[in-house]
């Protein structure tokens, strides 16, 4: 009498997604990979596919898991020039940065502006209550 091995109970989708994963190896090209992104969308539950790309960005360093994540969300990019006044347009902007384009538009603002500029600014900020 054969014994059921742990193999016998993965389910054929998984084990095609293995054998996919793979080729994607050894192919290593972009086109492999963003075949198994599409067939991982068939293939796969959004709760599969959320696990593996939290498993693997964690298998990453900080900037490096940043970097992968914000390929694929996108990020800001430059600000546009402003459209009408320059808040809406800037806020619009903010919602669409990633975490680094922030702090690097902000201070590097910061820092263009002249002194008295600089000051109302520091006296608009400081009177903010910040979240933690």
């Amino acid at each position: 009498m054969k014994r059921a091995s742990f193999a016998d109970s993965i389910k054929p989708e998984h084990k095609r997604m293995s054998r996919l994963l793979g080729y994607c190896l050894t192919l290593s090209s972009v086109d492999a990979w963003l075949s198994f992104s599409l067939i991982a969308r068939v293939r796969l539950s959004a709760i599969e596919r959320g696990a593996l790309a939290y498993a693997l960005l964690k298998s990453l360093d900080r900037d490096t898991a940043e970097m992968t994540a914000a390929a694929v969300i996108g990020q800001g990019g430059d600000p546009l020039p402003p459209f009408l006044g320059g808040m809406d347009d800037a806020r619009q902007w903010a919602s669409w940065a990633s975490p680094q384009e922030l702090k690097a538009y902000a201070l590097a603002a910061f820092e263009a502006m002249p002194p008295k500029d600089q000051a109302a600014f520091h006296r608009h900020i400081s009177t903010m209550e910040v979240a933690a």
